[in-house]
């Protein structure tokens, strides 16, 4: 009896069904199973070849990453070991895919002499996006079957491929001609292997890969893309693996890929990855809801502002085919607007991600409106206008007013209190925050703002809404700044704080972007715009400190009109895009650390990577014990997701317990003392790090 498995017999056939809910995950269980099960295949003299499928799931979406770390990965038969015995089969094996081969499941299917999907399957080897390398042959039977170069491009890159593309590449032997015909089709193909008398594993096209590609391409390879990679080791790694199947036999590279998978998968970059993928599945519950909570039907929006932000957010509606109402309260305003979305696609369709036809259906989906009356019919509003609290108040005021019952009405604000804007309207119940992160269209964080009376259908409906747009809503509470910008109040003013003691721009920056983040902090703000860090600050200021120092370089710098690169000056010179140090801004500082009794000095890298990280990781903490976050884990995402930090270090709060919480306390403790006044009012360590600490906690908890 093999619970996990549909075995029939139709002689000379074996039909070996996967059937492990819900994407058949290369568990131990199943592993055994499998192997039992062509075991028996092959000891059967009436069974002439074997078709491996998934009846009711996906073939395999890989190996069941719960396991990994725990004693089952490794327990016999591991995948390697039982992908090994598969090749081995004196029986022809023939791989059927539906729906994914991802991963393991690929390698499954790579193990198999022969290969046939379904249409619509997507096949892959995304190890990679976990600090990982494919561990079970993929490195050395993809080179030999594809060769070296399309091999490594979809390794390196993780993506799925279709059915289509894995024909061109020679990864599947065959398409069916429909995905529910793809059973009769699969055993058609072994029945006619049978006939011709094929080897139950054919020679590979490429027996030696190191021939399809010159003497000098990893060399070549790792000289063009390894200032991509910035600190990531899994693309290193993977080459390393490639290029021992273009130099050694099949089994010294399997070993070899072996050993070099084992070391990465107890490395602190896979382990952050993967962190950040249990983090991900565990973003979307909610405390108190349940996911049979009826939702609100969505079926038309309205987005309020037409600007960048307004324009972008309507595109992810309209790319998931819902009709958007566009308002503005000019028509040059709004056709500029319409104008700039239909641009965007028009580049996407220059690049060939879109047809023509696409963009047409999808600019089809916007309506444009100067008045407020066309949003009557609404299921959802989201309101994009100026980050200012009087002007909001008065958009929602109006909502309240022409808005339907049971209309969800949203404020994409960054900062501002979603309490308080819902306060405007008779129906709170109905207000909360979808804070999407510039530009709209493309970054994939949304921070779900819960106000304290949105109800839970509301939320419910949201998040559901969110992952159907191919976003990653996180669940935030209400404060200034909710979980992203809240926390990055304290690393950026760390940043220009540094400034005024004598640290140059370029210092702190390189500083940042060598732990690993895509541009440090002051350089981000030159992109979005100095003008924007003051317009938020402005109305918050007596909440946020009356230090006389707080962000005051950044505020001279807003006073001289140099707002970053849209005006060619901000804390750097701009040339275009190309940056270049401003002996000005130098000066500048300087006046200000005299005029403020700042003594300037020599800074080091690491009291910028202390100050401005271990600041961030601090707030953090506060907001963990606030409960304006959830968990550890979201505030994990919304960082890596929104704000740049390397995912590979797996978030703040996570490369915190990776370099120790109580390094991280002693350090504020001593910044605390060392920075004499200022430090005594900003260097104040989290309430929860100090608990944790004291019970000698190493990972964080409420």
């Amino acid at each position: 009896m093999l619970p996990l498995i549909d075995y029939r017999q139709a002689p000379p056939l074996a039909l070996i069904g996967l059937n492990r809910a819900p994407v058949n995950a290369l568990g131990h269980a199943l592993r055994q199973e499998l192997q039992v099960a062509v075991r028996q295949a092959c000891a059967d003299p009436a069974i002439q070849a074997v078709v491996i499928h998934a009846p009711a799931l996906p073939f395999s979406a890989g190996a069941d990453i719960s396991e990994f770390g725990h004693s089952r990965f490794t327990a016999q038969p591991s995948l390697p070991e039982l992908l090994i015995e598969l090749a081995a089969s004196p029986k022809p094996l023939i791989a059927a895919i539906n729906t994914l081969a991802l991963g393991g499941g690929l390698e499954l299917a790579l193990a198999c002499g022969y290969r046939i999907a379904a249409p619509n399957a997507r096949l892959g080897l995304p190890e990679i996006s976990l600090g990982l390398l494919p561990g079970a042959g993929g490195t050395q039977r993809l080179p030999r079957l594809i060769g070296v170069e399309p091999a490594l491009a979809l390794m390196q890159s993780g993506q799925p491929i279709s059915a289509a593309r894995a024909l061109e590449l020679g990864l599947v032997d065959c398409l069916a001609s429909r995905a529910e015909t793809l059973p009769d089709e699969a055993c058609a193909y072994a029945h006619a292997l049978l006939a011709r008398q094929a080897a139950p594993f054919p020679d590979y096209p490429h027996p030696d890969p190191g021939q399809t590609v010159s003497a000098s391409f990893f060399a070549d390879y790792l000289h063009q893309h390894q200032g991509s990679w910035k600190g990531r080791e899994a693309p290193r790694t993977l080459l390393e693996a490639v290029h021992t199947a273009c130099q050694q036999p099949l089994a010294a590279g399997l070993a070899h890929e072996q050993a070099l998978f084992m070391a990465a998968i107890d490395s602190p970059q896979s382990q952050a990855l993967r962190h950040l993928f249990f983090a991900e599945r565990e973003a979307g519950k909610v405390p108190g809801i349940e996911a049979s909570l009826p939702l609100r039907p969505i079926r038309q929006v309205a987005v309020i502002g037409a600007g960048t932000m307004g324009g972008g957010i309507a595109m992810n509606f309209a790319n998931r085919g819902l009709p958007v109402v566009l308002l503005e309260q000019t028509r040059e305003a709004l056709d500029r607007g319409l104008a700039q979305i239909r641009n965007n696609y028009e580049i996407s369709a220059r690049r060939g991600k879109l047809s023509a036809a696409e963009v047409e259906q999808r600019m089809a989906c916007l309506t444009g409106s100067l008045d407020y009356a066309d949003l009557a019919e609404a299921d959802l509003v989201i309101e994009a206008v100026f980050e200012s609290m009087a002007v909001k108040r008065q958009v929602f005021t109006t909502l309240d007013a022409v808005c339907k019952p049971g209309a969800i009405l949203a404020s994409n604000t960054s900062t501002l209190d979603i309490d308080a804007i819902a306060a405007c309207t008779q129906r709170p119940q109905d207000v909360l925050g979808l804070h999407f992160f510039s530009p709209a269209n493309v970054m994939r964080l949304l921070e779900v703002v819960r106000g304290q009376a949105t109800a839970p259908d509301v939320l419910a409906t949201a998040l559901k809404l969110g992952k159907q747009l191919g976003k990653l809503p996180v669940v935030s509470g209400v404060c200034y700044g909710f979980i992203g910008n809240r926390m990055l109040e304290p690393y950026s003013r760390e940043a220009y704080h540094l400034l005024l003691e004598g640290a140059s721009a370029a210092q702190i920056d390189r500083v940042l972007t060598e732990f690993g983040f895509n541009m440090g902090v002051l350089s981000m703000y030159d992109l979005v715009g100095i003008d924007v860090g003051y317009l938020i600050r402005t109305p918050m200021r007596a909440i946020l400190s009356q230090d006389p120092s707080y962000c005051r370089l950044a505020d001279e710098l807003y006073a001289l009109g140099r707002y970053g690169q849209k005006s060619g000056r901000g804390t750097y010179l701009y040339a275009g895009r190309e940056r270049q140090d401003d002996p000005e801004v130098q000066a500048l500082a300087e006046r200000l650390a005299t005029e403020l009794g700042i003594t300037r000095r020599e800074i080091s890298d690491q009291e910028i990577h202390e100050r401005c990280l271990f600041m961030l990781i601090n707030e953090g903490l506060k907001i963990l014990d606030e409960g304006i976050a959830l968990r550890a884990g979201d505030i994990d995402l919304v960082w890596t997701c929104g704000y740049g930090f390397p995912d590979w270090r797996g978030g703040p709060l996570h490369y915190a317990e990776q370099i120790g919480l109580a390094h991280v306390l002693a350090t504020l403790q001593k910044y605390r003392t060392q920075l004499g006044d200022y430090g005594a009012l900003w260097f104040q360590p989290a309430a929860l790090l100090e608990r944790l600490v004291a019970a000698g906690q190493t990972h964080i908890s409420r």
